[in-house]
């Protein structure tokens, strides 16, 4: 019972709207397990909305989500930034290059998912490309993103994912890094959690979450 007041035991639950086969998430999520074994971690994939309820209805300790909007009534924290990366087919002109540039893309047809996190994807292009003066071909499909991606390398089209999706390999399917102007396109993930979630477990992630990425956000 003191173990789990301190939060070295009980339980703890992640919701998230992204792959975790690889980048920030993943490493976050595997290094709290190995210094916390004792506590039984869970995890929730789901569309924004489902997790954004799961938090209120305390399903899920904490989510952790694409972008960095403010939702009534829980605390969000800005946690880390990933890659965004083009996911094109082995055999496709951009794939010989180390980094392909936003302008490189304004002529592709883009294949993203309805589900998340393909609609705030779909808003990053818009923004993007129309800047450019382009009006980029999207299409959006009832498919999750693993039958998205196993199907480009047969020349449909690209797509655009975060760092965390790279861990899965699909057949002639590269990644490369997309840049803007100013280097890197990155985008943010922050996390989410009610102000009233009394749990010492959720205080600890919390706490690994600050100390790992070297952030100063009041926990209390």
């Amino acid at each position: 019972m003191r173990a789990t007041r301190q939060g070295h035991a009980g339980s703890l639950t992640i919701g998230h709207n992204s792959s975790i086969s690889a980048g920030n998430l993943r490493g976050a999520t595997l290094g709290w397990h190995n210094v916390h074994p004792e506590v039984d971690l869970g995890g929730m994939e789901a569309d924004r909305g489902a997790l954004l309820a799961g938090l209120d209805t305390g399903e899920i300790d904490i989510a952790i989500l694409m972008g960095e909007v403010s939702h009534n009534g829980f605390r969000r924290e800005s946690f880390w930034s990933e890659r965004v990366l083009v996911a094109l087919p082995s055999n496709h002109p951009l794939a010989e290059r180390e980094a392909v540039h936003w302008t490189d893309l304004r002529t592709e047809r883009f294949q993203l998912t309805t589900t998340d996190p393909g609609p705030e994807i779909r808003d990053m292009l818009l923004g993007r490309l129309s800047a450019l003066g382009a009006q980029p071909d999207i299409r959006m499909n009832q498919s999750s993103r693993e039958s998205i991606l196993s199907m480009l390398g047969g020349g449909l089209g690209v797509s655009i994912v975060c760092e965390s999706a790279t861990g899965a390999r699909y057949p002639d399917l590269v990644y490369r890094p997309v840049h803007g102007e100013q280097g890197p396109a990155l985008v943010v993930y922050s996390g989410y959690w009610r102000k009233d979630n009394s749990n010492p477990t959720l205080r600890r992630f919390l706490s690994f979450v600050r100390q790992r990425y070297a952030l100063s956000f009041d926990i209390t």
